[in-house]
């Protein structure tokens, strides 16, 4: 049965999508400075630095797809409501991960089988 997301709900997800598109645009504008004040005599530093900026971006964008995806998500089958076994995810669940589309069952599965694809 579709759970309809509430207005407070899509708020939520908009406010989180909002914060990680303004941490995204502040990752990329330090990146970027790293890149153009590059200090010869520092360079593994600046390397660090720079790993560590792009593994942050790259996590960010991951949870901004998982927002706009949940959003999609809702509109199609409904809020909280999971999109592989269809039954209602834990509402505490949710509070904790707004953008989840999984139920617990269901995302320990899916990372198992992630698990087992890579090797």
């Amino acid at each position: 049965m579709a759970k309809k997301i509430t207005k407070s709900q899509l708020e939520t997800l908009e406010h989180q999508r909002e914060q990680v598109k303004t941490e995204l645009e502040n990752l990329r504008k330090e990146l970027r400075a790293e890149i153009e004040f590059d200090d010869v005599d520092d360079v593994a530093s600046d390397l660090v630095e720079r790993d560590k900026i792009q593994a942050m971006i790259i996590t960010f964008e991951r949870k901004l797809d998982d927002i706009n995806h949940a959003i999609q998500q809702a509109e199609v089958m409904g809020y909280g409501i999971c999109e592989m076994c269809g039954n209602t995810i834990d509402p505490e669940r949710l509070e904790i991960f707004p953008e989840t589309t999984l139920c617990i069952n269901c995302k320990r599965q899916a990372e198992r089988r992630g698990r087992m694809q890579q090797m």
